[in-house]
């Protein structure tokens, strides 16, 4: 019982003799548990006697107790050699009957979410200490919440699950996760649709593009500032779950071959390898949506229309215009984003005081920024190539060299990175909401 009432005096952290949503939320947060907001609503609910909407002592014993009887045939589930105790190859034999492999480094990180002694064990109390402030009702929930502790950036602030290669039972769990995170890139990218045209016009017309964007809503109207996002939602979720998925089997087959975690160089080389692949399988998108985005309202009936008059007019390797730059763009976009973003996340989540929503965010950030700063050029390069065919603005240039030698003729330094604001602030709302309806979705879905 002393356990319980110390830990109920942590709770309660203004020391009013209750426990809120938010004093459980947030002490949950702190140990990683980051998307337990419904439930934690539904503890309230379900122990509050006196519909108050708060939890006192003897409410949330009862809680306490209803976990150590439902859990306790659990520790003695996971403890496979009855010693009392669970450790790393505990882990990994419960994920290998699951039919998951996970290797040596990510066990020792589940154990370390759970050890308070540094004994690289977790016994009884540590377990039901964990459970308690990870309100889940069975194993399949307890080991989904653990993969969802260790999570992966894609581009647009969107954390995607990769530590672990699923088989066939793992497959709801990627559909449920593609299926959300698809519906909220769907909703976001749409929102942010004018600021991704004019970042776009900026980057081939420069300052031009305000005027241009002025008079092209006039003559169109509002909704010509949404031209070329449909081409645009079509390649965005796809393209980011290819990533993912190469980026998740070569993360899988490296740690099992080293047993070891990745190294910031490894993930750097990763990144650049799954960014892009999977940039390349879906590049004749990208090649649509600047052309859509370019083109005043009305010269194209649709992507279909638009796809075939590149077909006829020109070549069907205008479809790969301005691909060498795209690629060389990718590699150190997508590299530096996940080599910054894990490196920052590994080390938030050995410091519980930066695992807030609001911290976790301004990192996911910050590994956006880094990649995007490193590459802009190259992006800029790109978009200019892939609008050689019908702007007059746009200087033919046959190589990556000669592009950044024009940019610099033409507007100097300032020049190679035309746009570059407007993609910042568009990263913002479109972090947000995905971050926000993701989970939202996942829950709906699920």
């Amino acid at each position: 019982m002393d356990q319980f009432r110390g830990l109920f005096s942590k709770l309660d952290q203004n020391d009013d003799g209750f426990v809120s949503v938010s004093e459980l939320r947030d002490e949950m947060r702190k140990h990683g548990i980051l998307s337990a907001d419904g439930k934690v609503q539904n503890i309230i609910e379900s122990y509050d006697k006196n519909k108050d909407g708060l939890l006192d002592y003897k409410e949330f014993l009862g809680y306490m107790m209803d976990r150590e009887r439902k859990w306790k045939i659990h520790f003695h589930d996971l403890d496979k050699n009855k010693c009392g105790v669970i450790d790393q190859e505990d882990i990994i034999c419960l994920f290998k009957e699951l039919g998951v492999v996970i290797s040596k480094p990510n066990a020792k990180k589940i154990i370390q979410m759970m050890d308070k002694d540094s004994s690289m064990t977790v016994d009884w109390a540590e377990f039901l200490h964990h459970v308690i402030l990870n309100p889940v009702d069975n194993i399949g929930e307890l080991v989904s919440s653990w993969k969802h502790s260790m999570v992966f950036d894609v581009g647009e602030s969107r954390a995607m699950p990769i530590e672990f290669p699923e088989e066939a039972s793992g497959f709801g769990a990627w559909r449920t996760f593609v299926l959300a995170a698809g519906l909220a890139d769907v909703v976001s990218r749409t929102v942010t649709a004018p600021i991704d045209r004019l970042k776009t016009q900026l980057q081939v017309h420069g300052s031009k593009a305000f005027s241009q964007g002025f008079s092209e809503m006039r003559a169109g109207g509002l909704r010509s500032m949404w031209q070329g996002n449909a081409v645009n939602v079509l390649k965005g979720t796809p393209q980011s779950t290819l990533q993912c998925l190469i980026y998740a089997q070569m993360k899988a087959y490296t740690q099992s071959s080293t047993q070891q975690t990745l190294t910031v160089q490894q993930r750097f080389g990763l990144g650049c390898v799954s960014g892009a692949v999977a940039h390349a399988a879906f590049y004749p998108l990208e090649v649509l949506k600047v052309r859509l985005n370019l083109q005043q309202a009305g010269t194209y009936h649709g992507v279909v229309a638009c796809a075939r008059s590149i077909y006829r007019n020109e070549s069907l390797s205008s479809f790969y215009r301005g691909f060498k730059p795209s690629v060389l763009c990718m590699i150190p976009y997508a590299g530096v984003e996940c080599a910054v973003h894990q490196s920052i996340m590994n080390w938030a989540r050995n410091h519980p005081t930066y695992n807030s929503d609001s911290k976790l965010f301004f990192f996911s950030f910050v590994a956006f920024a880094s990649g995007q700063i490193t590459s802009y050029p190259l992006a800029v390069i790109r978009t200019q190539q892939q609008a050689q065919a019908f702007s007059q603005d746009s200087r033919q240039a046959s190589g990556v060299l000669q592009g950044l030698l024009g940019i610099y003729e033409r507007g100097g330094i300032r020049g190679y990175y035309n746009g570059m604001g407007a993609s910042f602030v568009r990263a913002i709302p479109c972090a947000l909401i995905n971050y926000t309806l993701t989970r939202t979705f996942e829950d709906l879905v699920s």
